[in-house]
């Protein structure tokens, strides 16, 4: 009788490591994101099947970057944050808005949402443009957080997030080039991810631009989402837009291969195309970091 019940015993421990390494893997994920959502503003902050979209797509991600918000009141924004945190109850979600960017009447911002339990803003930093050799080389100017990870390989790494006018798209990635090494030298730090709508594929950037794009073309930046990965919604398109670019050796290594990609949630959620446009013509880019080896082995 009692080798009966060891053996039960034992043929139910792999069920029980399977689910412990499924806990571990779930633990230890911490995912980065950046969404264009489209003209966010009171329109779809007012519609409850669009903000339920968002809800479930932003509240996937430790850290979220959304572009396009256009919303002069300020309550778009808070809505949704309120709406991450009333469904997903396990985490403390708070946002860092950049001001409103533009040249002219049409203005939008930059939105980091994060969890305040999985990590924390060390600073922020938006962009002026003040050199007299590039006058307005950005339709909207940079916005960059430093943040601080305690779970992660990586734990101090800034996030910039630009969104380019499509037609100077070109010119608008070189110039990032020197945004970059200047956050560098601000923040004493080579780990530094760009990401957002760059509208750096299809008509936007030519071959022969992209071989003039030094951002491009050095080997200490690395394009995670790459040329043939498709960022939008409708079929007609097929277009990497939205990109996530990484500065520096170690920032590499302390990201998950092959986590790097686009979020189609038109599928995952099943929507018709119709239905996934409402929400926005963009997919999500992601990434995961690699999480903390100590703390990774305490879980």
């Amino acid at each position: 009788m009692s080798l009966y019940r060891t053996n039960r015993c034992a043929m139910k421990i792999p069920a029980l490591l399977v689910l412990m390494l499924g806990l571990q893997v779930s633990a230890a994920t911490f995912k980065i994101c950046a969404f264009n959502i489209k003209s966010f503003g009171e329109a779809k902050a007012s519609n409850k099947k669009i903000m339920g979209a968002l809800v479930k797509i932003i509240s996937r991600c430790d850290i979220s970057v959304i572009q396009e918000v256009r919303d002069s009141k300020g309550e778009a924004v808070q809505s949704l944050v309120t709406e991450i945190n009333r469904y997903d109850s396990g985490h403390l979600y708070q946002h860092l808005e950049s001001k409103r960017l533009g040249k002219n009447s049409y203005k939008e911002q930059f939105v980091f949402i994060y969890r305040t339990d999985t990590v924390k803003v060390i600073d922020w930093y938006q962009y002026v443009e003040d050199n007299p050799d590039h006058p307005e080389a950005f339709a909207r100017e940079p916005f960059m957080v430093r943040f601080h990870s305690p779970r992660t390989a990586i734990k101090d790494f800034v996030l910039m997030s630009h969104h380019t006018c499509p037609r100077e798209a070109a010119k608008e990635i070189n110039r990032l080039l020197e945004v970059m090494l200047e956050m560098k030298k601000r923040w004493r730090t080579e780990s530094i991810m760009l990401l957002g709508d760059l509208n750096a594929a299809c008509g936007y950037v030519t071959q022969q631009e992209w071989r003039n794009i030094q951002l491009r073309s050095s080997n200490t930046f690395h394009w995670l989402i790459g040329d043939k990965d498709d960022t939008t919604v409708t079929q007609k398109t097929h277009c990497a837009y939205d990109r996530i670019v990484v500065h520096g050796e170690e920032f590499l290594k302390g990201i998950v291969p092959g986590s790097a990609k686009p979020f189609n949630f038109k599928k995952k959620f099943g929507l018709s195309e119709e239905e996934a446009l409402e929400v926005s013509d963009h997919f999500p880019v992601e990434v995961n970091l690699r999480a903390d080896p100590v703390l990774d082995r305490e879980l």
